[in-house]
Order: structure tokens, then sequence, then C-alpha cells
């Protein structure tokens, strides 16, 4: 079984070819690509429990085990830019040179970039502002996804807490770097948001980059005064 599915490429920050790559670890990212695309496009056609990982793996050709292999959950199948948002998180809240907010901001800024490049990309504008709407409805509608979107967060929360606890000599545990990381994933619920918003009234991706960018960076004024406030004069953020 073949099926023609959508190249959302763009869409993962962490699919970019890397400088040395080898034959066995080209196949393998594309293999990734491709599993995560044809189960996206299966999800949004026929809804996500409606779909068993078998028919993602047959339409793929490749056994069911394969798909696991790559891939620990079927939710992970269409979810899977959460774990580079992970190690964005570690490397940009572990820069002396950026404050949190604009280490945060710089992470939105590359997954905003990554939406509207897409959306740049494609031949029909309002199809695939179509397209970016459903995927959004399918998560919305999907308990299990919303709820794969919670624990990952927590899993963000719990990895910004500790970057900022190193950055100010402090445990993670402390309230200070809790509600601080809190915050500052915040944001993304806040883009999300933005993004659907603007998604039918931006006429372009550029004009759809910058409003959304706009309400993020409100926002985000408001966290940075908040931790100008709670960090101690001498672990200024």
């Amino acid at each position: 079984m073949s099926m023609r599915t959508v190249d959302w490429t763009a869409l993962r920050r962490d699919d970019e070819e890397p400088a040395a790559e080898g034959l066995r670890a080209r196949k393998k990212r594309i293999l990734r690509r491709r599993l995560s695309d044809t189960a996206t496009e299966m999800f949004m056609e026929r809804g996500f429990d409606a779909v068993r990982v078998a028919e993602i793996a047959e339409a793929c050709g490749v056994s069911e085990k394969t798909v696991f292999n790559y891939f620990p959950t079927k939710e992970s199948l269409v979810l899977d830019l959460g774990e580079a948002t992970l190690q964005s998180l570690r490397t940009a809240l572990a820069d002396p040179g950026l404050s949190p907010v604009e280490a945060v901001l710089r992470i939105l800024s590359g997954e905003l970039d990554g939406i509207t490049s897409w959306l740049s990309a494609q031949d029909d504008p309002a199809q695939a502002k179509g397209m970016l709407m459903r995927f959004g409805m399918l998560i919305r509608s999907t308990p299990s996804l919303r709820a794969y979107q919670r624990d990952m967060a927590e899993q963000q929360v719990a990895v910004a807490a500790e970057a900022l606890a190193r950055r100010t000599e402090s445990s993670p545990d402390d309230p200070e770097p809790q509600i601080a990381a809190t915050a500052l994933l915040g944001l993304w619920p806040i883009q999300f948001q933005a993004l659907r918003r603007h998604l039918d009234r931006a006429r372009t991706p550029e004009e759809l980059h910058k409003a959304v960018s706009a309400d993020v960076r409100r926002a985000a004024r408001l966290i940075g005064s908040g931790l100008d406030a709670l960090a101690p004069a001498r672990h200024r953020w």
C-alpha cells in the first residue's frame, strides 16, 4: 500500500540534513520523516483513534515493530516537535548571553519560521492554511493527544527549571525557577492561539509571522518584568 503525503519537513527543526551524514543515518532520518508524515495524513483524514499503527506501518512498507523503534507511542508520531523543543530549551537557556525571555523567544521564532516557511512553499496557500487548521483541530479534539501535550509540557517545564536554577545557583525545586519556567513555557500556548487567530486574517506568510510574533512579544514583556522582580539582585537573569 502506498499513499501520497504532504511534506511537513519545514516544520521540523531537527530534520535538517547534517553536514556529515552517513548513508545509514540518512535512510533512518528519511524513514522517520515518512512515518510521521504518513501518520499525520491518515490521522487528519480519518481521525486519530480510527487509525491503527499497523496500518501506518503497512502504508510505509515496514513492520509495526519498526514504527515503534522510531516512535515510542502512537501520539509521538504526530507530536514529535516536543522532543526538539526540549533540546532547544537546554541549549538556549544555558546561554549566559541571552536572558531567559530572549532565549525562549528565539526558540519560538524558529518554530514559527518553520510554519511560515512551510506555508510559503505550498502551491495553494488557502489549502495549506486549511491543513494547519485541521491539524490543530485534530490535536484539540483528541483526548490522548491533549494528554500527551500536557505530559510533554511538564517535561519542558522541568528542563527549563533546571536550566534556570543553574543560572541562579538555586535548586530546580525552589519556587522561583519553578514559576519562572512555568511562565516561560506559557508562551507556547500564546503562540498557538495567535497562530490560529491570525491564520485566516493574514494575507501572506510574512504578515502571519509578524502578527503572531507581535502577540507573543506582548506576553513576553509581561513575563520579563516579572522575572526581573522575582530574581534576587545578585542573580539577575
